[in-house]
């Protein structure tokens, strides 16, 4: 009877103190990350274009294909106002991403954090065991975040012609 009495109670605060994943769409929080020189990158620098932020493990495979196709939109959507960037959080050094942007031709600015700052950014609880990678999310030119994948990972934002249909609508506006 205790023991059922102290896990009601735990339960009914501990879940108050894990952070939840705010809803879509919602004002996007600066998030500053470090490129492969040491630079340091803000989210902020980019107002006023629309953003895909890949959050990575440099080890990878979708993630290397996907920088790869973001690599690609870059080049074909970067004149009218996107600009993607990759996050690698698993433990990456400045070495790890130069040798991921060598390794995989990726022409974005990628760059590294400890996973912590990405699970707080994203809003996911450090209890969630289904992250997986990549994580994304999209940013529309008002500084809005449009669209994040869920922890254990959504099929339409790492899909291209589904990321493009996103694009080709934020980039009108």
């Amino acid at each position: 009877m205790r023991y059922a009495a102290v896990l009601a109670l735990a339960l009914s605060i501990f879940p108050a103190t894990l952070p939840a994943k705010a809803p879509v769409p919602r004002p996007a929080k600066d998030f500053v990350f470090s490129d492969q020189n040491g630079k340091k990158i803000a989210l902020s620098g980019f107002k006023g274009k629309v953003v895909v932020v890949q959050f990575l493990s440099t080890t990878c495979s979708h993630c290397q294909a996907f920088s790869q196709m973001l690599t690609r939109l870059q080049g074909e959507y970067g004149t009218r106002g996107f600009q993607a960037v990759g996050v690698a959080f698993n433990e990456a050094t400045a070495q790890m991403v130069k040798g991921y942007i060598e390794d995989h031709h990726v022409g974005i600015p990628v760059g590294f954090v400890p996973r912590d700052a990405v699970l707080e950014y994203l809003g996911v609880s450090v209890m969630d065991q289904r992250l997986t990678v990549p994580q994304v999310v999209v940013i529309d030119r008002s500084g809005q975040v449009r669209a994040q994948t869920e922890p254990g990972g959504t099929r339409e934002l790492v899909e291209e012609s589904s990321l493009r249909g996103l694009l080709e609508g934020l980039l009108k506006k």
